[in-house]
């Protein structure tokens, strides 16, 4: 039997300001109406397909925000605006910013977006209506089609397509709260009824390794240039952990199982914190683990789950299957459904042959909301036939990681792992260029400040500063710099300004400057 698990990982950067409240970038609002919630509603049609995915807290934390009416972003402003109220720079960033989406995949199939598409780019007038049209068709078009379909409201607004009113965009606006609110809900219930699992990550999707010592980077690659100033806060790994666990329990009513390490970014440091938390398994790259057992990619050491013995525990180990994460993640979108989906299964159809149909178990870890955009609808058709396959197959189950470890079957042991990610087996695309060294020794410098005057700073600040530390030590900021992000880098600034009007200091350096 051929066991298989999928762990679809749900993430979005930190993009609220505290300070204002208003989310720098939409992506939270526009992917929780688009990504969340389909993923696992398709699930009822296909009871014996059971998954697992992986909720980042800081995700969940700003879907909370928006259905509390607590968090804004400037695209949700203008879209809420009246045309005749929008002055001119309003209406720049209109036609530049709401045809952020997949052009062949998504605007080019609705034929008013499309043609409002074509008018901007031969940079023609828009009329009033244009611009309605088009502060309706974004947000529409950032809906999933499971949702277009069934809802009434929305099937209409589709069909109608253009001349667009006001309240015909208020609807939209406001479906995608009803969207979002029912997201957590839908997920506790199918874990309560056993058809998924769910996990979490570090709360504000750290590196762990990194944020435990950032010489860590060396153990993975010892040729890296590291920052002068060393990064070294082994307790702020543990309330990222620690964190992470007592939020989802707050949710789903019980302690997580698993946790996925944000970047797949493991250490033999950090585990003994895992371990801490009572977490039975974590899942990384299988890269890590052939760095690890010196040796070259093979079918027996990766089907199987491995324990990590260490001196307060043991933790289950999973090793993800990179090559068929990754046609899912990166190139089925070029296929036909039928065409992938027939790939796919063949490739565990020779898993299956090799094993000579002894048991085995393939891991597909793999981001479960970016890929969608480039496949034809949203996905749909592709996860359809992919589930109606699998659960046909009499010698393929499809099960959540605690259905399996509960077999307790093809284990392998380990006392020590290579450090690493899910990237190159290393730490590189985060530390080692200037630019992300020149951001790291900013953290570690506003880092040091606060550890020297935390007992000085008023009680009902303390919590909110170290918040906004913890949100400055996600691996996305990091993950961003040396590519010249514009966008990723203003936050990043933004959110090391607010830290240090909140702890009343002043940076050594201009923060108002582009680090790169």
């Amino acid at each position: 039997m051929l066991y298989l698990s999928f762990i679809w990982h749900m993430h979005q950067p930190y993009y609220q300001d505290l300070f204002s409240k208003k989310a720098y970038l939409p992506w939270v609002r526009l992917h929780g109406t688009k990504d969340y919630l389909d993923m696992v509603a398709i699930l009822e049609s296909y009871p014996n397909i059971h998954q697992n995915f992986n909720l980042v807290p800081s995700l969940l934390e700003q879907l909370e925000l928006y259905v509390s009416q607590d968090c804004q972003d400037r695209f949700l402003e203008l879209s809420y605006k009246r045309v005749e109220d929008l002055n001119s720079k309003e209406k720049r960033f209109i036609l530049e910013h709401f045809f952020l989406i997949n052009e062949r995949n998504v605007i080019a199939i609705y034929p008013r977006y499309y043609e409002l598409f074509l008018k901007n780019k031969a940079k023609k007038e828009f009329s009033e209506q244009d611009y309605l049209d088009l502060q309706v068709w974004f947000n529409l078009s950032w809906i999933d089609p499971l949702f277009l379909e069934k809802d009434e409201d929305l099937s209409r607004l589709v069909s109608k397509a253009r001349y667009f009113s006001q309240q015909d965009k208020i609807i939209v606006l406001e479906k995608q709260k009803g969207i979002i609110r029912q997201i957590v809900s839908t997920y506790k219930n199918y874990q309560d009824k056993g058809q998924i699992e769910i996990s979490v990550s570090p709360f504000y999707h750290p590196i762990l390794p990194l944020i435990y010592d950032l010489r860590s980077a060396k153990a993975a690659d010892f040729k890296i240039t590291l920052p002068n100033t060393r990064f070294k806060f082994r307790d702020d790994c543990r309330w990222h952990i620690s964190k992470a666990v007592e939020f989802y329990k707050d949710r789903f009513g019980s302690k997580p199982l698993g946790m996925w390490p944000s970047e797949q970014a493991v250490s033999n440091q950090i585990i003994p914190l895992l371990i801490e938390q009572d977490l039975k398994w974590i899942v990384t790259d299988e890269g890590i683990l052939f760095r690890t057992l010196k040796k070259e990619r093979n079918a027996v050491d990766l089907y199987k789950t491995y324990t990590f013995e260490a001196k307060n525990g043991n933790l289950t180990i999973l090793f993800r299957d990179r090559y068929l994460s990754d046609l899912i993640g990166f190139v089925y979108h070029n296929y036909s459904a039928q065409m992938a989906v027939l790939d796919f299964v063949n490739h565990l159809s020779n898993i299956l042959n090799y094993f000579n149909k002894k048991n085995c178990y393939v891991v597909i870890a793999m981001d479960g909301e970016n890929a969608w955009e480039y496949y034809r609808n949203d996905g749909r058709d592709f996860l359809n036939l992919l589930y109606e396959r699998l659960s046909e197959a009499k010698d393929i189950k499809v099960v959540t990681v605690k259905e399996f470890l509960q077999l307790n079957q093809v284990r392998g042991k380990i006392t020590k792992i290579k450090a690493g990610s899910w990237i190159n087996s290393n730490f590189n695309k985060w530390v080692g260029h200037p630019s992300k060294n020149k951001a790291w020794q900013l953290i570690s410098q506003a880092r040091q400040i606060l550890e020297k005057k935390r007992n000085e700073i008023p009680p009902n600040k303390i919590e909110l500063i170290y918040k906004q530390m913890y949100i400055l030590e996600g691996s996305d900021w990091f993950w961003w710099y040396g590519e010249k992000n514009k966008m990723f880098d203003e936050l990043f600034r933004l959110h090391l300004k607010n830290f240090y009007s909140l702890i009343d200091e002043k940076s050594e350096v201009d923060l108002n400057k582009p680090l790169e």
